[in-house]
């Protein structure tokens, strides 16, 4: 058993304490602190159960269900704080989760995975594809906010319905991209399956196939407790987040994206270590792309449904480090090619722009 096992192993225990937690009415600092650990094995198992599947349903399908839920620990996160009305915490994940993957997850698999090979390569034309469908996201996201900015006297709901439009736009895209690396390019990305294929093979040497309703059982059950532990998360993140002394904006773009995202960052960090630099950064820029092109458009329709004011006039502050990280993170991997220094140029980044957000004053509201 890997380290990484272990220690999401051992975090399956923080599961009955955060329970504990709540119902002993232990404090929300330590009902926060408990569920968001008891979310991060969680998440890795969601992940590993969506793999297992893929196993047995085929790439066609298996790469659909990748794409699917490879974010669905955010969305549901994002959800429960949409649905509690926590609008400016849900936009500030969003935008976090772009930034963490390009900055943060990018730049620690380039880094640990430069320090082992002096130089990795990964397929640059997925990586101009991926940076092209990056700068639409970041396009789209831009348009609500200036519209609202450049206009006198806009209401809410003329920025809703155009966000309700570009989220339409976004998802559709989102699906052509699909089908552009799953079907019509999918040779492009062969290297990246092909050392997947690899993986299994060695596993299936080892033992059969696995069983369908097994991990369907645990992909559900995982699934339904994220949802519940979010719940948790979410009704006591005001309090908690005052008592640690920082602002919803800082917790929204650093701490949740983190929490939701650790099993992947820990899956991109341990394959660029094994010198496969094209899975590494399509867990990274993949996950990226899921979330400006399916989870933040997903979140808007959803808060239409709900009758929450979910659009995507976000913070400009926000706008400028989606901005920058993006301008960065396509620069760097355009050429198909990754140093331990370019990984230490993203990871520098990142903690400029945590600073930021640390300091950030956010008095005045954030959206």
């Amino acid at each position: 058993m890997s380290i990484k096992n272990i220690i999401f192993s051992v975090l399956l225990l923080f599961i009955p304490i955060s329970l504990a937690a709540h119902f002993l009415e232990w404090g929300d600092l330590i009902v926060f602190i408990t569920a968001a650990l008891a979310i991060l094995p969680l998440a890795a198992w969601m992940g590993t159960a969506t793999e297992e599947i893929a196993v047995v349903v085929g790439p066609g399908i298996g790469g659909f269900l990748n794409a699917t839920f490879g974010n669905a620990t955010e969305l549901i996160i994002a959800l429960v704080a949409l649905n509690a009305g926590l609008i400016d915490v849900v936009k500030a994940s969003i935008t976090g989760s772009i930034i963490s993957n390009l900055l943060l997850v990018m730049g620690l698999s380039m880094l640990l995975g430069g320090i082992r090979y002096k130089e990795q390569t990964f397929e640059s034309v997925v990586a101009r594809v991926n940076a092209s469908s990056m700068n639409l996201a970041v396009i789209a996201i831009l348009l609500p906010t200036a519209m609202n900015y450049t206009s006198v006297g806009i209401s809410e709901k003329t920025v809703q319905s155009l966000s309700l439009a570009v989220a339409v736009v976004l998802i559709l895209v989102y699906g052509l991209t699909l089908l552009f690396s799953m079907k019509t390019h999918a040779y492009l990305y062969e290297v990246g399956v092909a050392e997947i294929e690899e993986s299994e093979e060695a596993e299936e040497v080892s033992h059969e196939k696995p069983n369908l309703w097994l991990w369907s059982g645990v992909l559900l059950v995982c699934t339904l407790l994220v949802a519940f532990e979010s719940e948790l998360l979410v009704g006591s993140l005001e309090v908690a987040t005052s008592k640690l002394g920082l602002s919803a904006l800082f917790t929204g773009v650093i701490l949740v994206p983190i929490i939701g995202n650790a099993a992947e960052h820990a899956t991109a960090v341990t394959v660029a270590m094994k010198n496969k630099m094209d899975l590494a950064m399509s867990v990274a820029v993949g996950s990226s792309m899921q979330i400006a092109l399916f989870v933040a458009p997903v979140l808007v329709i959803a808060g239409w449904v709900v009758g929450q004011p979910m659009d995507l006039d976000f913070n400009p502050f926000e706008l400028v480090a989606v901005a920058v990280s993006v301008l960065i993170a396509n620069s760097i991997s355009s050429d198909g090619k990754s140093n331990w220094l370019e990984g230490t140029l993203l990871l520098a980044a990142y903690t400029v722009l945590g600073f930021a957000f640390y300091f950030h004053p956010v008095a005045n509201g954030m959206g």
